[in-house]
């Protein structure tokens, strides 16, 4: 059965903020966008708010989605990936569950060892024909 999986372009400056996965568990130490599974009965960007509520501690307003992908990762069930823009959010952004956190510009993105389903994103955002909104 196939997943939905959503995650939040949040730009800063130039640059989108990128995390990294805890050591212990599913794809330890991947790089990936912030966001998560979406819960049964849940609209995508609900389920985003909820991501970023629980892993940056952060109130964000989720924008357009800007790209989607089906993926499917050796052993596990297809996941429909849904990538959002997130130009605004209040409070501070805190590091509740990665490995670590950055804020990296587009062209350095391919230079991180990103979960296998965010590289075509990723591709497109250093090719340019994928424009993530200024925060506001």
């Amino acid at each position: 059965m196939k997943k939905t999986v959503v995650a939040a372009l949040i730009p800063k400056q130039g640059r989108l903020f990128i995390c990294q996965r805890s050591l212990a568990g599913a794809f330890p130490g991947k790089w990936e966008f912030p966001g998560g599974k979406v819960d049964p009965g849940e609209s995508p960007p609900a389920a985003l708010r909820r991501e970023l509520e629980e892993e940056l501690g952060i109130a964000a307003e989720i924008g357009e989605p800007l790209f989607q992908v089906e993926h499917q990762y050796p052993g596990y069930d297809p996941v429909l990936l849904i990538f959002f823009s997130v130009r605004r959010y209040t409070g501070s952004i805190e590091n509740r569950v990665f490995e670590r956190i950055c804020w990296a510009a587009p062209q350095e993105l391919p230079q991180y060892d990103f979960l296998e389903g965010d590289r075509v994103l990723i591709e497109r955002v250093v090719g340019g024909s994928i424009v993530v909104p200024a925060s506001e």
